[in-house]
């Protein structure tokens, strides 16, 4: 093997491995994000919820946005 392959596949075999590094920190961070959403929301067996309707809309764009940020972590086309 020339020298240059082998530098190029070092460096590609390091790409990968930042990616997927960066891949789990960024479902990890959702992940967070999504339990911290859990805690906000009202629990399903609670009468009335938040005070605030807005508030509920903001929520649920917020998980409208998680899900899609997911989608492209995950590779999925929308």
């Amino acid at each position: 093997m020339e020298p240059v392959s082998i530098i190029a596949v070092t460096a590609f075999a390091g790409l990968l491995v930042t990616i997927a590094a960066l891949l789990r920190g960024w479902q990890g961070w959702l992940r967070l994000k999504e339990s911290e959403l859990e805690l906000r929301s009202p629990r399903k067996g609670q009468e009335g919820g938040s005070p605030e309707g807005a508030a509920r809309i903001e929520i649920a764009d917020l998980k409208e946005r998680i899900r899609k940020l997911e989608a492209i972590a995950s590779g999925v086309e929308l």
